[in-house]
Parts: structure tokens; C-alpha cells; sequence
């Protein structure tokens, strides 16, 4: 039987949970059923809806992440952002003032930059320029997750950001690893949120399909 943790058995950490396009956090995504498991178990997590969502304003939603990071506290810091976060982490990693970074970083099917450039809403954050010096400065780790057949990413993610392709895990038939691909609960996901050796890997049932 497994003992019951008492919280002086936690590790110093929070989460911060970032969305993408469109989202208005449905209760059936992978993260909102993520921050509904870690708060469960105790620890502390950030999940905030970005303003206006379908129309997102490049400007205001940094604002609002550095405002994030700085409830973050001094513990570990965990980020784990889901499409159109991707790009923003990326575009703010380069503006990140010492002190700003973050522990560890999960970054989760990041859009191409030439699909976000061909709809207008979203186009400002396809003009960004991976540096890799800025990406290792914003997280001591970076892991890089998508699916292999995601259609808002036709090249392949590798393929289309290069300089995160060291630490990669590719999901099989993940498609855009969101609801509509099957990833409700996504317990590889709540894995690595406790254990950053752990890979990221399609749910049992959704690879089976």
C-alpha cells in the first residue's frame, strides 16, 4: 500500500498551465483534468484563462504570462504549454529579464509558424525566431512534445523547429494531442509533471485505435 503523503513531503514547486488558441478551458481537455489531478495530490498550480482567446493579442498575453511567472515563487517552477502557448513561450524566453526562467519547460504541439502565418488572428505569433541561447536561459530543461500527424504542424515538428528537436518525444498518431484527438486525461502527462525523466507517449487506448 502506498503511504499517504504529508505535505512537509512535497517538493518546493508550482505549475503554471498555459492554453492556446481558442480555449477557453474545457473541462474535457488534457489540462484541465492535469491541474485537477496535481491539485489533488496536493501540489500548486497556476492554470489562467488568456483574454480573448479567438483574437489574442500577442502584447497582452505576454504581460499576462510574465505576470504568471512571478507568482511562481522560488521552489521549482514547471511550465507546460499547449499549442499557441508554445510560440509564446518562445517569444517570451527572449525577453525574459535573470530571475524570470523557469526550472523546466513542456512544450506541447506547437503550431507551424507557417500555418499561424496564413490566419490573421494569430499571425504576430508566427514571426518568431527560436534562439537556442534564449530557450536554454528561460528553462534549465526543454522537453518538446507533439504528435506525428498533427495537421497544424504538416512538416513535422522537428522539421519545423529544429533547434528544440534534442529533446523530443513524438506521439504516434497524436495528431494535435487535444481533445479532439482523444487526450482528455493524459496520465504521461501528469507523469512528467512529478518525474521530468518520465517520456511523453500516447494513452493506451488512443494508440490501440
Amino acid at each position: 500500500m502506498n503511504e499517504i503523503s504529508r505535505p512537509g513531503d512535497r517538493p518546493d514547486r508550482r505549475f503554471l498551465v498555459l492554453h492556446g488558441w481558442q480555449n477557453r478551458r474545457p473541462r474535457a481537455h488534457w489540462q484541465w483534468q492535469l491541474v485537477e489531478s496535481l491539485r489533488a495530490a496536493g501540489e500548486q498550480v497556476l492554470y489562467p484563462q488568456f483574454p480573448d482567446p479567438d483574437r489574442p493579442s500577442l502584447p497582452v498575453w505576454l504581460e499576462l504570462l510574465r505576470a504568471e511567472l512571478a507568482q511562481l515563487g522560488s521552489g521549482e517552477r514547471v511550465v507546460l504549454a499547449h499549442s499557441l502557448a508554445v510560440p509564446l513561450w518562445l517569444h517570451a524566453a527572449s525577453v525574459l529579464e535573470p530571475g524570470e526562467g523557469v526550472d523546466r519547460v513542456l512544450l506541447v504541439s506547437p503550431p507551424s509558424p507557417r500555418v499561424l502565418a496564413g490566419h490573421r488572428e494569430v499571425e504576430a505569433f508566427s514571426r518568431v525566431a527560436v534562439e537556442p541561447a534564449a530557450v536554454a536561459a528561460a528553462a534549465r530543461t526543454t522537453r518538446l512534445a507533439a504528435g506525428d500527424d498533427d495537421p497544424y504542424c504538416p512538416e513535422g515538428v522537428a522539421a519545423a523547429f529544429p533547434a528544440l528537436a534534442a529533446d523530443l518525444d513524438v506521439v504516434p498518431g497524436g495528431q494535435h494531442l487535444d481533445t479532439d484527438a482523444g487526450y482528455g486525461e493524459w496520465p504521461a502527462a501528469l507523469a512528467w509533471c512529478l518525474d521530468p525523466a518520465t517520456r511523453l507517449t500516447a494513452r493506451a487506448d488512443v494508440a490501440a485505435r
